[in-house]
């Protein structure tokens, strides 16, 4: 089991596959002759395999340097090899007589020479690489095959009082060496040089003692001072302030070694365990610092909401957790001063450690399975969040590791059992550092835009905690056994890319891309800003036409930001023509209908039929045209209600078009007037009422037409020209307000609808009984229908 300070300068190498691959830019060329040696010497240690680990990964660091060369080689004399490919390809394919002009044939033998020896380092550089790929892998398997040996390896069983005896004399000679370092006392060269150090050993001493009694009581009188001035990005200055809970007595701890080295008191043993106090003080101030920060006393400032009482016991559990960690470092640096160890001393003597961080962090999973996320209420939502299933299904998974991590650990799988749970808890701890730096990323958002509280579930730090997760997904790799080699190799096999047939594609290529599609299509936007807003308006094109203009621009900016992208990413999409052809052929029967709208959003930009603020009638809808995108066309109706009308049907259906090219147009407006009345008189009326209205045209006059004689009405029509069409519905208001007054004015009628009922048998109505032998009123009624009740 590694020591603390061994775990956390793991947690410091989330950065190193970065480095790594920066280096692998080497320029200097391969040396080849010492190549063949590293390569026999790996090749041998491969075969026999007695090797240790450690001698595996010296060699695989060698060979990676070399592979890292030999890439670069690879792509040596490319623009070279490239014109002496496109010269031979301008002499054409040799004819099948074999016979050719003789400068031709001299030519393509000087070219095919040429590109044999410019091609030849390439090569070898190639063949090179992939012995130099093929070892790494080989000795990857080898140390993954006994790491998992060693992991899945039954020793002894720590519960077995046999094993006691020799595991309580190891440790009390370990503690016996330790102590034997103390004797420097009687050296008297070490008392002088304590006496002299002295005063700084003094003055290391009081700061050490101020810095640890009082840092974090200052740190806290500053929260506090701060909280009562309230004020925008208090949460982002708490988070600031808090990190001094830790730096202060951070400091303090940094000042005590170095009062207790400078009095050369110090073994070599001693030396080794003051140089870990800083490591072992910052794991307990971290732990501190992270759970007040996820469990914190006050309800606002709690990232996981729970009970006070249990945020309490969560609080005391991760400091505990933190210490188990430390005393198993401990643990591991005093087994490692010496050698002769019987098997069972480092289970038996972890086992108790094991068991008492079991049992905390089965109380930590439980803690977990009933919280929630801060602002979550369980009574209010019954939705339950992403957040509060992971939550639950990580504090389920804590509890199910601590019981057994320990059962496995008293069967005789010591290490299997320890790899389980102090990574366990080491996860926990990375999993709750990337909550809190989310919220401090949130709260710096919070206080740039000025949305305050209410930004912290806006997009932006969802996105945040995203990114933050993927970046520490390397750190839980290392913490669970990863070596850096293997992210290394990740990496590399990542840079490296994927192949398309010839086409290889790697992440340079598609940072390349998108830089140069993102550039391309910003200056697309912004030259559409320009004419929009600048240009267009100056000129006598109408506002469809104008839409038209700069949505056609858009499409050929970003077709031609595709095509420069795909060029200036060096992608060559000749090698994919089979597989486009064969896929168009499925996109043609799948897509037909995307296609066939794309195409008729390209025919209504040219022909312009529609254009935006056109009243349109389609398919029975009738509304306003507020957008006409790619695919379909948004159509806003009378009634405040969006009617998307794909394209297709616009360019092969029937359009009303009420307002294309100008918005005059005609309103009819019917009104009925009694029989008997006097036409002349009528149409007299109505027609002053026409000429009144502002909105009608003189040219051509409103019109008044005697249309028909109806049922109960003399029908007549209104027929107006407006100026503006879209004005029809409050022109119509206007003249039936018209009509009613002046009709009352002068006496006429406007007739309804009426209805003459005959009752069969009216005596019904009153209770009386028919007269029996006299004759119905009426039509004879059939002998089977009732006589009463019937009207």
């Amino acid at each position: 089991m590694k020591s603390i300070h061994q775990w956390l300068a793991l947690l410091c190498l989330v950065c190193l596959p970065v480095l790594a691959n920066a280096q692998t830019a080497a320029t200097a060329a391969p040396n080849y002759d010492l190549w063949q040696s590293v390569a026999g010497r790996a090749e041998t240690a491969v075969d026999t395999g007695t090797d240790s680990s450690e001698v595996f990964e010296v060699l695989r660091v060698r060979i990676t340097d070399f592979r890292a060369k030999f890439a670069a080689a690879r792509t040596a004399n490319k623009e070279r090899i490239q014109t002496l490919q496109a010269q031979l390809a301008a002499l054409g394919p040799v004819p099948e007589t074999g016979s050719e002009p003789t400068n031709v044939a001299t030519r393509r033998a000087e070219l095919t020479q040429t590109l044999a020896e410019v091609q030849g380092p390439a090569q070898v550089a190639e063949a090179a690489y992939s012995r130099a790929d093929g070892l790494i892998r080989e000795i990857d398997n080898i140390i993954r095959e006994r790491q998992t040996e060693r992991l899945l390896a039954l020793g002894p069983s720590p519960v077995n009082p046999v094993n006691w005896g020799p595991a309580l004399t190891d440790f009390r000679e370990r503690l016996s060496e330790l102590s034997a370092e103390s004797r420097l006392w009687s050296d008297p060269d070490a008392r002088t040089t304590f006496r002299e150090s002295t005063p700084l050993v003094l003055l290391l001493l009081a700061v050490a003692i101020v810095l640890l009694a009082r840092g974090r009581r200052w740190s806290a009188i500053i929260a506090d001072f701060l909280r009562r001035l309230g004020g925008r990005g208090l949460g982002l200055w708490g988070f600031v302030i808090s990190l001094m809970r830790i730096a202060l007595p951070l400091l303090g701890l940094l000042a005590l070694c170095r009062a207790l080295d400078a009095t050369g008191m110090l073994g070599l043993r001693g030396q080794q365990l003051v140089d870990a106090i800083p490591y072992a003080g910052a794991t307990l101030l971290g732990a501190r610092w992270l759970a007040e920060r996820l469990f914190s006393r006050l309800d606002e400032d709690a990232l996981i909401m729970t009970r006070a009482e249990r945020r309490s016991e969560a609080r005391l559990y991760a400091t505990l957790l933190a210490l188990f960690l430390v005393l198993r470092g401990a643990l591991d640096m005093m087994l490692s001063y010496g050698k002769n160890l019987s098997a069972a001393t480092p289970a038996v003597l972890s086992f108790p450690l094991l068991v008492v961080t079991g049992l905390v962090l089965f109380r930590m999973g439980q803690i977990l399975r009933g919280a929630s996320k801060a602002g979550y209420q369980p009574e209010a939502d019954d939705r339950v969040t992403t957040f509060v299933r992971v939550l639950r299904l990580v504090g389920l998974g804590a509890m199910v590791v601590s019981v057994v991590g320990p059962v496995m650990a008293a069967v005789g799988y010591e290490q299997a059992g320890s790899a389980m749970v102090y990574p366990t808890v080491l996860s926990l701890a990375v999993l709750g550092l990337v909550m809190a730096l989310q919220r401090f990323f949130a709260d710096i958002y919070c206080l740039i835009s000025g949305l305050g509280v209410a930004g912290r579930d806006t997009l932006v730090p969802v996105l945040t905690s995203f990114a933050l997760l993927l970046a520490f997904i390397p750190v839980l790799a290392l913490i669970w056994g990863a070596r850096v080699a293997d992210l290394t190799e990740l990496w590399t096999a990542f840079s490296r890319g994927f192949a398309i047939g010839e086409t290889r594609v790697s992440p340079t290529d598609f940072i390349a891309f998108v830089v140069i599609f993102s550039i391309g299509l910003l200056l697309t936007r912004l030259l559409q800003g320009t004419l929009r807003n600048n240009v267009l308006p100056k000129t006598n094109i109408d506002t469809g036409g104008r839409n038209a203009i700069v949505s056609g621009l858009g499409y050929v900016g970003i077709f031609l930001a595709a095509l420069i992208a795909i060029t200036g990413a060096g992608i060559d999409l000749s090698s994919l023509a089979i597989v486009a052809g064969a896929l168009s052929v499925g996109i043609g029967f799948g897509l037909q209908n995307i296609v066939s709208n794309f195409v008729s959003g390209i025919i209504l930009l040219i022909e312009r039929p529609i254009s935006e603020g056109d009243w349109i009638e389609v398919g029975g809808q009738q509304g306003i045209v507020r957008a006409i995108s790619v695919r379909s066309t948004r159509i806003e109706t009378f009634d405040r209600t969006d009617v998307i009308v794909p394209n297709a049907d616009l360019v092969s259906g029937t359009v009303t078009n009420f307002t294309r090219g100008n918005t005059v147009g005609r309103v009819i407006i019917p009104v009925g007037v009694a029989y008997g009345t006097d036409t002349r008189k009528v149409e007299k009326i109505l027609k002053e009422i026409a000429d009144a209205h502002p909105m009608a045209l003189a040219t051509p006059a409103p019109f008044v037409l005697l249309s028909a004689f109806g049922a109960d009405s003399l029908d007549f029509e209104i027929r107006m020209v407006l100026r503006d069409i879209n004005w029809s519905i409050s022109v119509r208001n206007d003249v039936n307000h018209a009509i009613v007054e002046k009709f009352a004015e002068h006496g006429i009628e406007i007739p309804f609808a009426q209805r003459d009922v005959w009752l069969r048998n009216p005596e019904a109505l009153a209770g009386q009984a028919p007269p029996q032998n006299s004759a119905a009123v009426g039509p004879k009624t059939d002998p089977d229908t009732p006589a009463k009740g019937d009207a």
